[in-house]
């Protein structure tokens, strides 16, 4: 029995000690729902704690239905993918992108039902997913009220309107006080350092929690240059704000000529735009 029992205990050591089944590492967040969120979106694959996956929020959010995100894994080589989900909301996924041509960082805002740490994983090529994210407080409700474009008949007419602008670095502007528009003072294309995109989408982007009022939201956005070379997908679902706006980086080479913004909604409702430099 006393040689059974060693056996068995040298066996376990043996097998915790093997790459890729030693026990995952603890949640720096400390989150009671990091389990089921590891479980339900990594299932059987490898995930790692990354410092080089940022998620950057308030702190504490002042208003639950519009808080400032921003994702940044560009400093991670290979990312193909990135999912943004938070554990305690009723949607839990928030989006996914994908970069391509662009860098792999996305600035967007969420509605938060409650306190609730936000979190990036990014996939790399090797199918590690290496996981970010930050803690965010909110007296919430974010979730469950109603957008105040679904009101308004307004935005019948504006739906899918989108907005955007390109700017140049602050090392590129005849300025350093502030960052120029592209085409107002300089162009894309010099220097090494990103050029930002920022897009906005008249979209009331509701998420069928409040009474009455079904989902209705921004589901997919491309972005690519003119000639059809995708920058970025973008995946979206109901937690994203209202009217959304997401800011990505391009490398300067990529931002030289129009980019081209297409998509559509839940319902099928198509999104064009194009951003000329």
């Amino acid at each position: 029995m006393r040689l059974f029992i060693a056996t068995l205990l040298a066996c376990t050591s043996c097998l915790l000690a093997s790459p890729g089944l030693a026990a995952p590492a603890r949640d720096p967040l400390e989150s009671a729902r990091w389990e089921d969120m590891r479980k339900l979106y990594f299932p059987g694959q490898r995930v790692v704690f990354d410092d080089r996956v940022r998620v950057t929020a308030p702190v504490t959010a002042e208003d639950s239905m519009n808080v400032p995100v921003r994702v940044d894994a560009s400093g991670l080589p290979g990312v193909r993918k990135v999912t943004v989900f938070a554990d305690f909301n009723p949607i839990l996924e928030i989006l996914r992108f994908y970069p391509q041509g662009a860098l792999a960082s996305l600035g967007f805002r969420v509605k938060l039902q409650q306190s609730t740490p936000i979190r990036a994983a990014a996939q790399t090529a090797d199918g590690v997913w290496h996981v970010g994210g930050t803690w965010v407080n909110t007296a919430g409700g974010g979730c469950t009220a109603p957008s105040t474009g679904s009101a308004s008949p307004e935005w019948q007419s504006k739906l899918g309107e989108v907005s955007g602008r390109l700017w140049l670095p602050v090392a590129e502007a005849p300025e350093a006080s502030a960052p120029a528009q592209a085409g107002k003072g300089g162009k894309p294309g010099q220097g090494n350092e990103p050029v930002r995109l920022r897009l906005r989408i008249i979209h009331p982007m509701d998420t069928g929690l409040a009474p009455g009022i079904p989902a209705f939201f921004v589901q997919d956005l491309k972005v690519t240059e003119a000639g059809g070379k995708e920058l970025m997908r973008i995946e979206a679902f109901e937690p994203v704000s209202e009217n959304p706006v997401f800011t990505l980086d391009l490398p300067p080479a990529r931002a030289a000529g129009p980019i081209v913004v297409s998509g559509r909604d839940n319902n099928g409702n198509a999104i064009n735009a194009r951003i000329a430099p």
